[in-house]
C-alpha cells in the first residue's frame, strides 16, 4: 500500500479530520491528504516538526522515555503528532470540536502500518 493510500484511509476514518501529513525529520512533507489548503497543511506539519524536535531534545536530560505522541489544542483546532521513527512523523489536524479519541486510535494504527513500510 502506498503512503497516499494509507493517509487517505486515515482521513476517511476520522470525522472532522482536516488533513494528515507524513513528514521527515526536517518537517518536509513526504506525502499528505488534505481537506484544507495544502500549503497551510504543509506549514502546520513543518511547525509541528520543530516542536517535536525541541521536545525530543529536552527529554533525555529529564530522564524521560522517548516521546510517543503529542496533542496540541488551540482555540480553532486540535493537532496530533505521532513520531513514526526518529526520521519521520505523522501530523493529524482536526476541527476543534471533534473528539480526539478516534484520531488517537486511528492515528496509532496508521503509525504502526507506516513503521512497517518505512522499516
Amino acid at each position: 500500500m502506498s503512503f497516499k493510500d494509507e493517509l487517505s484511509t486515515l482521513v476517511n476514518r476520522i470525522p472532522g479530520l482536516l488533513g494528515v501529513i507524513l513528514a521527515d525529520w526536517e518537517g518536509e512533507a513526504v506525502d499528505y491528504v488534505a481537506r484544507m489548503d495544502d500549503f497551510e497543511l504543509r506549514v502546520a506539519g513543518a511547525h509541528k516538526g520543530v516542536i517535536l524536535n525541541q521536545l525530543r531534545g529536552m527529554l533525555p536530560g529529564l530522564r524521560e522515555d522517548p516521546l510517543e505522541e503529542l496533542v496540541v489544542t488551540t482555540e480553532g483546532a486540535r493537532t496530533l503528532v505521532l513520531p513514526i521513527t526518529s526520521d519521520y512523523f505523522l501530523v493529524l489536524l482536526l476541527q476543534r470540536d471533534e473528539l480526539i479519541s478516534r484520531a488517537l486510535f486511528e492515528g496509532r494504527r496508521c503509525r504502526e502500518t507506516l513503521r512497517r513500510e518505512i522499516g
